[in-house]
C-alpha cells in the first residue's frame, strides 16, 4: 500500500541537502540490514550534485558504500566524459571519491544510437536484478529532480515515453532539444520502495504548484505521473520552490 505523499519545505538549500543525505543514509543502512544490498538510482542536476558532494564528505562507515549499487534514472545521449553527462557529474562529485569500484552501473550513452543504449541498459537492469520477462526492478531509492517544465528524469511533457507500459528503459525524443534522452520508464520508477524528489529554486515554483493541482494534466507535467504502487513518495523542496503551493490534496506538508 502506498504511503501518503510527504512534502518537507526547507528554508535554506543547505538544510535540504543535509536532510536528503540523512534520508539516503537511513534508507541505505536499512536496505543493507534487510537484503545485504542498497540499490539506488541517481539523478542529474545541480541540486543532486550538492547532495552527492555532501555524501562523499561523510565520515567512513556512515554509508555502506561497498554494499551500494548505483544506477541512473536517466542520461543524455553523450559519452561519459562529456560535460553534459549525468554520469560524469555524479562521478566527479561523489563516485570517484569513495570506494565503489564495481558497484556503478552507468548508461552506455556513448552508443551511436540512443535506442541501442536504452536496450543495453535495460539488459543491465534485468541481469542486475535477476528479472523475469514481465518483472520490473524494485529500487530501494530513486532520486528525482523537477524541471521548470514539469519533467522528471527524461520524461518530458507530451513525449512518447510517458505511455510506455512494458519496457524498463527507453530512448525518448525531446523535440525542444532536438535529441534523444535515455530514461527509466514510469513503471520502473513507480515500482520503487521509496522515491525522493529534490527541488530547489524559484524557477521550479510554477511547475511544483501544478504538480499538486488536482486538475492539471499529467501529460503536461510528467512528474505528476510519479505515484509509487507500493512505496513512499517524498518531496524535499526549498521555500522559494514551494512559494506557489496552494493545493495540498492528500499530501502531508512540513516546514523546516
Amino acid at each position: 500500500m502506498t504511503a501518503p505523499t510527504q512534502v518537507r519545505v526547507f528554508y535554506r538549500p543547505e538544510d535540504l541537502f543535509e536532510a536528503s543525505a540523512e534520508e539516503l543514509i537511513l534508507t541505505a543502512n536499512a536496505a543493507v540490514r534487510t537484503n545485504g544490498v542498497f540499490n539506488v538510482a541517481l539523478s542529474g542536476g545541480s541540486t543532486p550534485k550538492s547532495l552527492y558532494a555532501l555524501l562523499a564528505s561523510k565520515p567512513a562507515g556512515t554509508i555502506p558504500w561497498g554494499e551500494t549499487r548505483f544506477f541512473f534514472g536517466d542520461e543524455r545521449h553523450v559519452p561519459p566524459d562529456h560535460r553534459d553527462s549525468n554520469y560524469r557529474m555524479a562521478n566527479e562529485a561523489m563516485l570517484s571519491l569513495v570506494a565503489v569500484p564495481k558497484n556503478v552501473f552507468r548508461v552506455p550513452a556513448e552508443a551511436k544510437e540512443a535506442t541501442a543504449a536504452a536496450e543495453q541498459y535495460e539488459h543491465t537492469l534485468r541481469e542486475a536484478f535477476r528479472l523475469e520477462a514481465n518483472q520490473f526492478p524494485r529500487f530501494d531509492l530513486i532520486l528525482l529532480g523537477l524541471g521548470p517544465d514539469g519533467h522528471t528524469a527524461s520524461l518530458f511533457p507530451n513525449t512518447a515515453a510517458l505511455g510506455e507500459k512494458s519496457r524498463l528503459v527507453v530512448a525518448n525524443w525531446v523535440e525542444k532539444f532536438k535529441t534523444y534522452r535515455i530514461t527509466l520508464t514510469l513503471p520502473v520508477i513507480n515500482n520503487a520502495a521509496k522515491i525522493l524528489f529534490l527541488v530547489s529554486g524559484k524557477d521550479k515554483a510554477p511547475a511544483l504548484s501544478s504538480i499538486f493541482t488536482p486538475t492539471s494534466d499529467p501529460n503536461n507535467f510528467p512528474a505528476k505521473w510519479v505515484m509509487p504502487t507500493d512505496g513512499e513518495l517524498l518531496w524535499f523542496v526549498t521555500q522559494d520552490a514551494a512559494a506557489e503551493l496552494r493545493t495540498k490534496g492528500d499530501a502531508s506538508f512540513q516546514s523546516e
